[in-house]
């Protein structure tokens, strides 16, 4: 059996996929790129992630490599005294992929729709959003809410083309304003884009660029190995160190602003007792994971809000090492007593849950089940389950999740406040809290919305982090680090610690 078609079972796809090496790449200039994100809908607000991150398309704020707010699309923006009208100014010369130019009127297109769907733009407080001029966009607001620009740099909010909506405001095409212009699609796996010669910054290194979406983690570093694939993102450990050997890629790797934690369904009869909820994440040994299995030390997370967000990070957070007797102290007092087999018994009913995950990130399934076997320690019978990542918000709606294990970025909108509004506000988030509320996690989250009292914002940050470290809704284990394998016939990458863009139109080929 040939590399190809081993690739293309492990992928689950009946053909064998056109995949050329990595000097054929070079030689047509294809650069073909493999990642486990799949390509399941055009629309922005579910997999628009994808296009931003492959530069398609263009948000209207962007972030510079600090992650600080930096124009993208608009050049320029002004809010009024009161916080509630803001004008941004459009970059001059922009045009579409279709050759149309980016107006305001075609921008307010962009974002009422973007705003009437499921997203961060959803939970801003909009009065309207109207073009004044034909370079000039007005949003104005309800009430002061301080990360809109950061929302707008959020890649559900893209600016398309007004071609690519039908008339219900469903994303027919993706027509946007980025280095490479989309060709075509094959969802849920592959994608082909080229170079958008009328691009109104830096042109792109490389003429054309072929994207697959490999959900298994062996799959992409045997691609990475074999010379398949010229970019692989999102490495295991043990493949990660085994192609640092290959003299012919070089392994990137890079923290990221995400964390890996459990999702707790705090409105189940056992999970709603915060000594549970809080025994579960003492009994954790985020050492062992972060050395043994992920082989990074530095990664072991004690709080939410990785190194990095600023005032969000604590000094202090839950204990690195497992703390068993801890644990077992919380569950005692919980009415949770040992039975015959070693188990947790109350009322004659065993302590089990159910935890669930997925291998698009390929060190989850493992950590879960170190998981597994730290809580049986304690008493604690979990299941595990690995399959896709929309589980978990599918459990999250279904009220049928009871722990989730995945992994949360405070970076992708740039400003870790809209990211906290939509896990911790009222009534959670598919990818934060469930079935939790903090009347004082509310009122921390409002004054930082408004934003108005700016001495106040640090020590209000603070107090968000102290809420979940008290009350866990979610349990932190440990940091995340993106890992990037690159074929040595490939120059230019850099890594976005903020995952927005993988900067592709930066690379060239080795001549």
């Amino acid at each position: 059996m040939t590399l190809l078609r081993a690739s293309a079972l492990c992928l689950g796809i009946g053909a064998v996929l056109p995949v050329p090496d990595a000097q054929a790449n070079a030689a047509s200039g294809v650069l073909s790129v493999v990642a486990p994100w799949e390509v399941s809908s055009l629309d922005p607000a579910r997999h628009g992630y994808v296009f931003t991150r492959l530069q398609i398309a263009e948000t209207l704020v962007d972030a510079d490599r600090a992650g600080a707010l930096a124009p993208g699309l608009a050049e320029r923006w002004q809010a009024d005294a009161a916080g509630l009208a803001w004008t941004l100014t459009l970059r001059a010369g922009v045009v579409f992929h279709d050759g149309t130019p980016m107006t305001a009127d075609a921008v307010v297109k962009a974002l009422r729709i973007a705003a009437a769907k499921p997203g961060p733009l959803a939970s801003v407080p909009l009065e309207s959003i109207a073009a004044d001029g034909p370079q000039t966009v007005v949003i104005r607001l309800k009430e002061p809410f301080s990360p809109l620009l950061a929302t707008l740099a959020g890649t559900a909010n893209q600016i398309l083309a007004p071609a690519s909506y039908a008339a219900d405001g469903a994303v027919t095409q993706v027509i946007g304003t980025g280095p490479f212009r989309l060709e075509e699609v094959k969802p849920p796996q592959s994608l082909s884009a080229v170079r958008f010669d009328r691009y109104w910054g830096r042109p792109a290194g490389v003429e054309k660029l072929s994207y697959l979406a490999a959900g298994r983690g062996e799959t992409r570093a045997m691609m990475a190995e074999s010379g398949d694939a010229d970019v692989v993102y999102t490495l295991d450990p043990a493949s990660r160190q085994r192609l640092s050997r290959n003299p012919a890629v070089t392994v990137q790797a890079l923290p990221l602003p995400r964390t890996v934690s459990v999702k707790v369904n705090s409105g189940d009869p056992v999970l709603s007792d915060v000594r549970v909820r809080r025994a579960l994440a003492v009994a954790v040994d985020r050492g062992n994971i972060a050395t043994g299995l992920l082989r990074e030390p530095g990664s072991a997370a004690g709080q939410m809000f990785p190194p990095g967000t600023g005032d969000w990070t604590l000094a202090d957070g839950l204990p690195l090492r497992a703390d068993p007797a801890q644990a077992s102290a919380l569950l005692a007092e919980a009415g949770w007593t040992r039975g015959g087999d070693g188990l947790l018994v109350r009322d004659g009913q065993p302590l089990k849950l159910a935890l669930r995950t997925f291998p698009d990130r390929p060190e989850l399934p493992v950590i879960a089940t170190a998981l597994q076997a730290q809580w049986r320690e304690i008493g604690v019978d979990v299941s595990v389950s690995v399959g896709n990542s929309g589980d978990v918000p599918a459990g999250h709606r279904d009220g049928t999740l009871q722990l989730a294990l995945m992994a949360r970025s405070f970076g992708l909108v740039p400003d870790p406040l809209v990211t906290a509004l939509q896990d911790f506000g009222p009534g959670g988030g598919d990818w934060g809290a469930m079935n939790w509320s903090s009347p004082a996690m509310e009122q921390a989250l409002t004054a930082l919305k408004r934003g108005t009292d700016t001495a106040a914002l640090p020590g209000l940050r603070q107090s968000v982090s102290k809420i979940l470290l008290a009350e866990m809704p979610v349990i932190p284990v440990s940091w995340y680090q993106q890992t990037v394998a690159v074929s040595k016939q490939v120059t230019g990458l850099t890594l976005d610690p903020y995952e927005r863009s993988y900067r592709l139109s930066e690379v060239s080929w080795v001549r």
